[in-house]
């Protein structure tokens, strides 16, 4: 479970501060070294028991650019399927 930035990204900054766990550093931190931002998987929780949606894509001016709907086989589930119970703790899924 992890949003992902795409290549469309414009390097504005405004996901940053919103990420309530830190997951999300700027181009010149990004390990791929895409000078793009980039989301470190293991830590983002897609804002499930922060916010109904992730706060970076809310944030984001560029549409399109932070990306929720795919799931991958080595992360957690996808946000569409984390229990109810867990919301309602308002605790990251992921330390």
């Amino acid at each position: 479970m992890a949003v992902l930035i795409t290549d469309i990204c414009i390097n504005c900054g405004a996901c940053i501060d919103e990420c309530p766990v830190e997951a999300i550093v700027d181009d010149e931190d990004n390990p791929t070294g895409e000078e793009i931002y980039y989301v470190y998987p293991d830590k983002c929780v897609e804002c499930v028991g922060y916010h109904d949606v992730p706060a970076c894509a809310e944030a984001c001016p560029t549409e399109g650019c932070i990306v929720w709907d795919k799931c991958y086989p080595e992360e957690p589930a996808c946000r569409d399927d984390i229990p109810e119970e867990w919301r309602e703790n308002h605790k990251p899924v992921i330390e």
